[in-house]
C-alpha cells in the first residue's frame, strides 16, 4: 500500500475517533436536551464521515475500486443528520421541553 494512503487513512481514523468520542462525551455530559442534541448530530456526524472516507481510501488502494456504497452512506449521513436534528429540536420546542436556567434566548417565542 502507498505510504501516503496509509498516513491519510491513519489521520482520518484518528480524526473520526476523536470527533466520535467528543460527541459521545457531549451527549453524556451536557445539561439539557437542546445542548445534548449538538453532540450526536454535529461531532459524531463528522467522526463517522471521516471513518467512512478512510474506508473508501483503504479499499480503493487495495485495487477493489471506489466503493459507491460507502460514498452513498456518507452522502446520506451528511444529508439526514441535520434534518433529523432539526425535527427533534422542533418537536422538543412544541412539547416545551425545559432548558437549564442559564440558557440564553428563546427562539420559539419569535
Amino acid at each position: 500500500m502507498n505510504p501516503f494512503a496509509e498516513y491519510a487513512i491513519c489521520l482520518l481514523l484518528l480524526i473520526g475517533g476523536a470527533f466520535t468520542l467528543i460527541g459521545a462525551i457531549g451527549l453524556a455530559r451536557l445539561p439539557d436536551f437542546f445542548t445534548r442534541l449538538h453532540g450526536p448530530t454535529k461531532a459524531t456526524t463528522v467522526g463517522v464521515g471521516a471513518i467512512v472516507i478512510s474506508s473508501v481510501i483503504y479499499f480503493s488502494t487495495l485495487g477493489q475500486g471506489i466503493g459507491i456504497e460507502e460514498i452513498l452512506i456518507t452522502a446520506f449521513l451528511f444529508m439526514t443528520a441535520p434534518i433529523s436534528a432539526n425535527f427533534l429540536a422542533k418537536a422538543a420546542m412544541h412539547l416545551k421541553v425545559k432548558t437549564t436556567e442559564n440558557t440564553r434566548g428563546y427562539p420559539w417565542d419569535q
